[in-house]
């Protein structure tokens, strides 16, 4: 579905610029992509669905990238992590790869296996070799999810020699262009600390809870019909829903910035303000005296 992103194609450095991003930033974007066009007509450039606001985040972003460092983005629920990532691949001018890790994620799964094809035995390639063949954005997500044992495959893409060893296929050079951003969450059920020689490989970033300020640009930003009151009150709502969070009030459950947008869009399309949030929001509650405090801060905000 098209949103007010679309207008910005082609022109993220104005964004940019919009955002106060150091220009010398944006000169080393514009060199890497002179330096660096996307040339692989199988995979469509990244296409993100919304803008992601901080010009702060974005400096450390860009100057990492530029560096030729891989990216680890770490916040809690609702900061923005795929949205920064994806945001990243678009205004460096690539396609993009997303691997969602889990507990049975294998080396195979991300690197590739062999298969069956024409009467023979080939290489199947995996979402990680075939970005890192291309010179594309890895999007490794939830990156803790998986097994340290699985995630040691990547130690040699990832460090300085940049190369993968595929036994009985030889030897992957990585493209100078590839880049792998890994995003985390300590919160999540079956997430575990990151071993240090994996970390090690990655510029680290820390994303702080959402503000204020930031929210209330991206309802503005992609609700532009909202009126002002109401997306206060939605502000405030999720703001105190964050806060009792961490406080240990509630659960994350119903911190869910993408349920939040999802509810404004089924308002939008006629359903009433209290079922629109009950159904994005409060809904994927599942204790019960969770569910009526939730339902007195509705009451009070909307």
């Amino acid at each position: 579905m098209p949103g007010p992103f679309d207008e910005l194609r082609g022109n993220m450095l104005d964004y940019l610029r919009q955002q106060g991003v150091n220009e010398k930033l944006l000169a080393g974007i514009m060199a890497y992509r002179e330096k660096y066009p996307w040339q692989d007509e199988s995979r469509e450039l990244a296409q993100p669905r919304f803008r992601f606001w901080g010009r702060e985040l974005w400096e450390q972003a860009l100057a990492a990238l530029l560096a030729g460092e891989n990216l680890l983005l770490i916040g809690e629920k609702a900061t923005g992590k795929n949205v920064l990532a994806d945001n990243l691949a678009f205004a460096f001018g690539r396609g993009d790869w997303n691997v969602s890790f889990h507990i049975n994620m294998d080396a195979s799964m991300m690197l590739g296996a062999d298969t069956f094809k024409n009467g023979e035995v080939c290489f199947r390639p995996g979402p990680v070799y075939a970005c890192a063949k291309a010179g594309g954005f890895c999007i490794l997500d939830e990156i803790n999810m998986a097994r340290n044992e699985a995630l040691a495959a990547l130690h040699s893409l990832l460090d300085y020699r940049r190369i993968l060893d595929v036994p009985g296929y030889g030897r992957l050079k990585m493209h100078p262009a590839a880049r792998f951003i890994g995003t985390m969450n300590y919160g999540y059920a079956g997430t575990r600390e990151l071993n240090e020689a994996l970390a090690s490989r990655f510029a680290v970033i820390k994303l702080p809870p959402i503000s204020e300020e930031i929210l209330g640009a991206i309802l503005s930003d992609e609700f532009p019909a909202l009126d002002r009151k109401t997306r206060d009150n939605l502000v405030n709502l999720f703001l105190e829903l964050q806060l009792k969070c961490q406080k240990g009030e509630i659960s994350s459950r119903s911190v869910d910035l993408r349920g939040l947008l999802g509810a404004i869009a089924m308002q939008q399309q006629g359903l009433s303000w209290r079922l629109a949030l009950e159904q994005g929001l409060f809904n994927k509650v599942q204790n019960e005296e969770e569910y009526g405090l939730l339902k007195d801060l509705l009451e009070l905000h909307v």
